[in-house]
């Protein structure tokens, strides 16, 4: 819960919101998905402030008359936090702390703090400190607690009179380097049973989309499994995978992988680029879309610049137009000029469409099955 980072003793479930328009077309949106990310963090109670600027402030990023507005708010609502759906600067953020005598948190924080939230599994819970304590480096707004007075002495903690800002330093590096250790041992470890699929010809299969597009639940009702599946944004941020069988394929690969969102912070992308890949090295990504979303297109696009920027851009996908119960679309495929399904539209909570998404895998199988054969060295009759 938020409550773990709580710096004012007022109400840790509640918070002001602050959303600034800078000329997006898209700022209602926008708007409903920050209060969803503030509601997945722990925000119980909110105030949402937004206005209009041209550009951002300096100091505060808001004006001065909007960080009072802030301030008012913050103070009836009895709120411990102030949220904005920005990236704030290290000082903008100290700047504001001071103003409002509250704990205030960027986008680039709220996400995180989600994160933190949601890991399971060691690994997960690895990737998400790294990218904290990556974020922080960059800020070392706040001391910690262990380091709070000067050190003297002699040996590798310094000479005397060593400043808490250069012990933070050092801790932060010393414990950012045993966390790329420990991961990068973790993605040897991924990469050795890549290559065991790979000899064993099996299709591997990535689910990626938008957080919340139903990626869980549509891994599930293909491979049987219980994967947590909420309608929360990102219920799921550690990678599972499981073989399934497909008829005319055979065993297949399929992996669920944490959702993408717009303006993913660089240091999340960084620090979980051992679980993502999973979606560099598939065969195939199945590009989940939440069919009943006004925003589609936008995340459809923003999905696609994550990939880009992993270095997954040229994987074969699919898209899988999910949740056609929603939407009033019929279940069904498309096809494009080659015959190839392109597109499937299924609603993967009551299965209906999931046949077209297991013919469209056989394809995929096919397909591969075909290159692959292609291109081994054809023995020479003599």
């Amino acid at each position: 819960m938020l409550e773990r980072a709580a710096a004012v003793a007022s109400d840790p479930g509640a918070a002001v919101l602050v959303c600034l328009d800078f000329g997006d077309d898209a700022f209602a949106e926008t708007v409903e998905e920050f209060v969803r990310l503030a509601e997945s963090a722990g925000a119980r109670r909110h105030a949402l402030v937004h206005g209009g600027r041209s550009h951002p402030d300096a100091k505060f990023f808001a004006g001065k008359g909007k960080v009072e507005e802030i301030g008012r708010a913050a103070e009836a609502l009895r709120a411990a936090f102030v949220i904005f759906n920005h990236t704030l600067t290290g000082a903008q953020q100290r700047n504001l702390e001071r103003e409002l005598g509250r704990r205030v948190l960027d986008r680039t924080e709220l996400i995180l703090e989600i994160f933190g939230q949601r890991a399971r599994t060691n690994e997960g819970k690895l990737q998400v400190e790294l990218a904290q304590l990556e974020h922080q480096a960059t800020r070392l707004v706040r001391g910690w607690s262990h380091l709070e007075r000067q050190r003297g002495g002699l040996g590798k903690t310094g000479g005397p009179g060593e400043k808490q800002l250069e012990l933070d330093r050092r801790y932060l590096g010393q414990r950012v380097r045993v966390l790329r250790t420990k991961l990068e041992q973790l993605r040897h470890r991924r990469e050795i049973q890549r290559r065991a699929r790979a000899r064993g010809d099996v299709l591997s299969v990535s689910l990626v989309g938008y957080t919340n597009a139903g990626k869980s639940t549509l891994f599930n009702a293909l491979a049987k499994a219980r994967a947590y599946e909420a309608d929360q944004l990102f219920a799921t941020l550690d990678t599972t995978t499981r073989r399934i069988f497909i008829p005319d394929a055979g065993e297949v690969v399929l992996s669920d992988t944490v959702g993408f969102i717009r303006d993913l912070p660089h240091a999340l992308v960084a620090a979980f680029r051992a679980t993502l890949e999973e979606t560099v090295r598939a065969d195939l990504l199945l590009h989940v879309v939440d069919t009943a979303s006004a925003a589609r297109a936008r995340q459809i696009d923003d999905v696609n610049g994550v990939l880009a920027e992993i270095g997954a851009e040229r994987i074969p996908q699919l898209q899988v137009w999910n949740k056609c119960d929603l939407s009033g679309l019929a279940p069904g495929v498309e096809r494009d000029e080659y015959g190839r399904i392109c597109r499937v539209f299924l609603s993967a909570r009551t299965g209906a469409g999931l046949g077209g998404l297991r013919e469209a895998l056989s394809e995929a199988a096919r397909e591969r099955r075909s290159v692959r054969q292609a291109a081994r060295p054809q023995a020479i009759s003599i």
